[in-house]
């Protein structure tokens, strides 16, 4: 296969990887001072039926070197059922690691943090779904009836300990361990953040106002209406969660890249918790694209290829080149080869087609129904997911295809 054509499609299963829930590489880098206490905040109404709270957390700049807050915010579920599972820190190894939060159709263990507003430790209690509609729990979540019918009132009693902590383990920290309920939701199929919350933990991480070092713990926007909508509907922090103390003086060593580069897998995190129950002190930690795509501290140009967007629809996708025709030396073992990259080449071709096809059709079918802007959003997620998911398939065939074609090693 062309070069350029395996190394464009190598950044597109890095930028795949990047936003992806169940892992993630973090490039020679310790974390040894924990998150600053969630601050509190009240959480904005619900736009809109299917929206879900995603709680606020804070997430990690690597080139910066410091914590920045990710607001808390409704997203919309990206498929009827699902629930969110937030993100949370925890110390092991001795560093603070990020666990990153998921979809799927049962809450997992979450660090033990107190979120607020249905997220008090463990399960939720903000709300639930019975077919394709989901039902809001007023006396946790701020819910318009006006515009939103689809609610019910049942007081929770939270036994958890009221407190803002917002990591598990460690000095301080959240003393909880999963129970074999929740080790055993971490084996089902979880869907990762999408992208409207990729792309706002990126607002949040170009924001200097959401800094740690700016904001000591009182971020400007704790919580939004919709993610990314930093202006228009935002909730300021009413104060911070706890007095706030700078990273030197809540222990460990200021954070140092080490010598070694070895990707760190998922993390462990704890987040401060929000008043239980309670819509004004709502603790978030949700999953964290800024630090799951990090580039290596200090050198922001760290030779790293700027990375394509991500498209919506297979529709959108750049046609793949066709393979370079194979030169071993071996005439006979050239005409088997190429015979497989024809045959793998036409099959994609087959697997695209029959995506874009079915994805105009999900179109056409919605346009029929008069989907309102909720259903419409869910689709636009759900086919981002399928475009993103065939095009690692691909690209993980085509790298395999790669390695069995690659010419034996001379004898030594």
């Amino acid at each position: 296969m062309r070069f350029a054509h395996s190394i464009r499609s190598l950044i597109f299963v890095l930028v795949v990887l990047a936003v992806s829930a169940s892992s993630f590489a973090q490039i020679g880098i310790s974390i040894t001072i924990g998150p600053p206490a969630i601050p509190v905040y009240v959480q904005p109404p619900c736009p809109a039926e299917g929206y879900l709270w995603t709680p606020g957390y804070w997430a990690y700049d690597y080139n910066a070197g410091e914590y920045y807050w990710v607001p808390g915010t409704w997203v919309l579920a990206p498929q009827p059922g699902f629930l969110w599972t937030p993100g949370w820190w925890g110390w092991g190894g001795g560093v603070f690691l990020f666990h990153a939060g998921f979809w799927g159709p049962h809450i997992g263990f979450y660090g033990g943090i107190n979120y607020g507003f249905g997220y008090f430790g463990n399960g939720y209690e903000g709300g639930r779904w019975e077919g394709d509609h989901f039902f809001y729990n007023r006396t946790v979540n701020n819910v318009n009836v006006t515009n939103i019918h689809n609610v019910y009132n049942t007081t929770v009693i939270n036994n958890t300990t009221v407190n803002r902590v917002s990591y598990n383990g460690g000095n301080g920290g959240i003393n909880a361990r999963p129970t074999p309920q929740e080790e055993a939701v971490n084996n089902e199929r979880h869907i990762p953040p999408v992208a409207a919350q990729t792309q706002h933990e990126q607002a949040a991480r170009s924001d200097p106002q959401q800094r740690e070092s700016v904001n000591h713990g009182r971020p400007a926007v704790a919580a939004t209406a919709k993610p990314g909508e930093f202006k228009s509907g935002a909730v300021p922090a009413k104060e911070a969660g706890e007095p706030y103390h700078p990273p030197t003086e809540r222990g460990g060593t200021q954070p140092g890249r080490s010598e070694s580069n070895v990707p760190r897998p998922s993390t462990q995190a704890e987040h401060d918790g929000a008043q239980p129950g309670h819509p004004e002190s709502n603790v978030p930690r949700p999953p964290n694209a800024a630090e799951r795509g990090a580039t290596e501290p200090g050198r922001p140009e760290n030779n790293s290829v700027p990375r394509p967007p991500v498209p919506n629809h297979a529709k959108d996708l750049q046609p793949h080149e066709r393979p370079t025709p194979p030169n071993t030396g071996n005439q006979n073992l050239d005409k088997k080869y190429q015979q497989q990259q024809d045959k793998l080449y036409q099959k994609q071709e087959q697997d695209h087609q029959k995506l874009v096809q079915k994805q105009e059709q999900d179109h056409q079918r919605l346009a029929q129904q008069s989907a309102n802007e909720a259903k419409q959003q869910q689709l636009e997620q759900r086919h981002q997911q399928q475009t993103q998911q065939m095009e690692q398939k691909h690209e993980q065939q085509q790298q395999h295809m790669q390695q069995k074609q690659q010419p034996p090693r001379p004898p030594k």
